[in-house]
């Protein structure tokens, strides 16, 4: 599974990255993060508000912080 956090790289961003790796782990998910932080990377993926979570490629959380509870049943 891959999970792609979209944003500057703020505070917001890693905490956004710290729920999701968490959520996955509790799924017992083999996963990998990637960060996308440029600008023109952001926009091509359609995303308008960060932080951002992509589950495979698919925007599934944009412009807020879900708890890692909030995050699993995105993943399942």
């Amino acid at each position: 599974m891959k999970l792609t956090i979209y944003g500057s790289g703020c505070a917001k961003c890693q905490k956004l990255t710290a729920n999701a790796e968490a959520a996955a782990q509790a799924l017992g998910l083999d996963y990998e993060v990637e960060k996308v932080t440029d600008v023109n990377g952001i926009i091509d993926a359609g995303v308008m508000h960060t932080p951002a979570l992509a589950v495979n490629g698919e925007v599934v959380v944009e412009g807020k912080i879900p708890g890692p509870d909030e995050i699993k049943p995105l993943l399942a």
